[in-house]
């Protein structure tokens, strides 16, 4: 049976990056579009940025292009988002899952934290 599980979250200040992970068992990552969704305390989940199977096909939330970058290892079966220049409005639980709509996913992970604040 398939699992997927997120890694990297913590605290940084405004300004700090940090590298979330989306690490897969059980099946093969590259088969599907994966994305990257969050969801700030009282607010509704949103997706952020996705990955096609065909790498060069990217998508991103126009509040994280240019800060945000998805990516991924095939070798490692893993999906990864650097975050640059990190603000409190990032706050949030950051999910990876199996499509580009969350009610779509087959496989989703249980959320890393990020908290940004000084």
């Amino acid at each position: 049976q398939g699992q997927i599980e997120e890694s990297g979250g913590g605290w940084v200040q405004p300004g700090g990056s940090l590298k979330l992970s989306c690490g897969a068992t059980g099946f093969i990552l590259d088969y599907y579009q994966v994305g990257w969704f969050r969801q700030a305390p009282g607010k509704e989940r949103e997706l952020i940025t996705c990955i096609w199977s065909i790498e060069e096909d990217k998508s991103y939330k126009d509040s994280v292009k240019g800060r945000f970058t998805i990516s991924k290892d095939i070798a490692k079966n893993t999906v990864y988002l650097q975050m640059n220049n990190l603000e409190p409005e990032d706050t949030a639980l950051y999910y990876c899952a199996t499509a580009c709509l969350w009610t779509q996913a087959l496989y989703w992970g249980r959320g890393a934290q990020v908290i940004v604040s000084s």
